[in-house]
């Protein structure tokens, strides 16, 4: 899959089939349009191209609102974009300039000129350029004049759309996390980088890996602990995460740590991928460290009773 940073220096197309949107998640209903681009693609033999924003716009237009959380920072989009089959993606930095395109300018110079598109996918309620006047009738107004088609996406697949993300985003807010991963038809996962904690853990024959996420707006699951797992040197390791403010050990503070089940190796200042499987049980303030450490040796036991069902 090839990823452009702007609108600048793209290629020179050949005849295209173009979609765009934040895809956030990349959902199961995210997927039935990436899959009709897929279809169209190899059906008429045009080359697919997906445009989306980093940052996403609501940064720009809503400053000031601070309750944007995102399913996936922009990696994790473009690796599930790729898997979905997708050619193309240009990722456009959402700024004023472009906000300020207006509808008729983004058809003619850049679904036109730039990217050649012999056919749009938009959904029956899209709309585009400044002040987002754009919409879909004005799309095909304007495809008749440039000789593109218009597919449009109706309003019963845009609402499982909508549905789709609502319904993870409070799935994940309850810490319900097998009917999150059900919506996104895979296991929820967040990246990030292993930094140094207190080094509490392995004093209690627990050792964690503190991660900090790759983006500050990632939504992360509820307060709790988790069954989850990583690829580790190639490997799947099993693991239990703790999201939450470690009651049992003052000042800690907010931390997402992961404990691997039968895995030594450092990974501090690495990189990885934390999938969740399922919820083991709710964040618990114990009276000592000696208690942390005999009920963290029964969620092991949970987690590998777990494990085997798998």
């Amino acid at each position: 899959m090839n990823v452009f940073n702007s609108l600048e220096n793209l290629p020179i197309f050949g005849k295209t089939i173009f979609t765009q949107g934040t895809f956030d998640g990349v959902h199961l209903g995210h997927q039935k349009i990436l899959s009709k681009l897929a279809a169209e693609s190899k059906e008429k033999g045009l080359e697919s191209v997906l445009m989306t924003f980093w940052p996403h716009p609501r940064l720009l237009l809503y400053p000031d609102d601070n309750q944007l959380k995102l399913l996936q920072s922009l990696p994790e989009k473009l690796d599930m974009l790729e898997q979905c089959g997708v050619d193309n993606v240009i990722v456009i930095p959402f700024d004023k300039a472009f906000s300020n395109l207006t509808a008729a300018y983004f058809v003619e110079e850049v679904l036109v000129n730039k990217i050649n598109v012999a056919s749009v996918i938009f959904g029956y309620d899209h709309r585009f350029g400044k002040g987002r006047e754009g919409d879909i009738q004005l799309l095909k107004k304007q495809s008749r004049m440039f000789d593109f088609s218009v597919i449009e996406i109706g309003v019963e697949e845009i609402s499982d759309i909508a549905i789709s993300s609502t319904k993870i985003r409070q799935a994940l807010s309850e810490g319900l996390i097998e009917k999150a991963n059900a919506y996104l038809g895979r296991f929820y996962s967040l990246r990030g980088s292993v930094v140094e904690g207190l080094k509490i853990g392995r004093t209690i024959g627990f050792p964690t890996a503190n991660i900090k996420t790759d983006i500050k707006e990632k939504l992360l699951p509820s307060i709790g602990v988790y069954l989850v797992y990583s690829i580790l040197d190639g490997i799947k390791v099993y693991g239990m995460a703790n999201i939450g403010n470690n009651p049992t050990i003052k000042d800690k503070g907010f931390s997402i740590e992961v404990y691997y089940i039968d895995y030594q190796s450092d990974l501090y200042n690495k990189d990885i991928e934390v999938f969740f499987i399922n919820r083991l049980r709710d964040e618990i303030k114990f009276e000592n460290l000696e208690e942390l450490s005999l009920n963290l040796q029964l969620d092991k036991t949970n987690a590998l009773d777990k494990i085997k069902s798998l």
